[in-house]
């Protein structure tokens, strides 16, 4: 029995490995927007595009209105509406 979950666990690793090792930068972003915040005085578009209500023209607005010194900032200079600062403000962070 042993032998035979060995040999499905070595099956599955070798279908599952080279797909984890493709994985597109797209998909790394995401990952991460998940675990750590993104700061938004850093961040490129790509990543500020993995947050809830921020596409190009947000994502290029933020980068435009830099440097913040807090992440509220996004709300008082009127680069996104209160909101979506509202589903995001857990998600970023504005490091000096």
């Amino acid at each position: 029995m042993k032998a035979l979950l060995a040999a499905v666990v070595a099956g599955v690793l070798s279908v599952t490995a080279p797909a984890l090792a493709a994985a597109s930068t797209d998909q790394v972003l995401v990952a991460q927007a998940k675990t750590e915040p993104i700061d938004i005085n850093r961040a490129k578009a790509e990543e500020l595009m993995t947050l809830k209500g921020i596409g190009e023209a947000r994502a290029a607005a933020i980068i435009k209105g830099r440097p913040y010194a807090r992440k509220d900032e996004l709300v008082q200079k009127k680069i996104i509406p209160e909101s979506v600062y509202n589903d995001i403000k857990d998600k970023i962070i504005a490091k000096q």
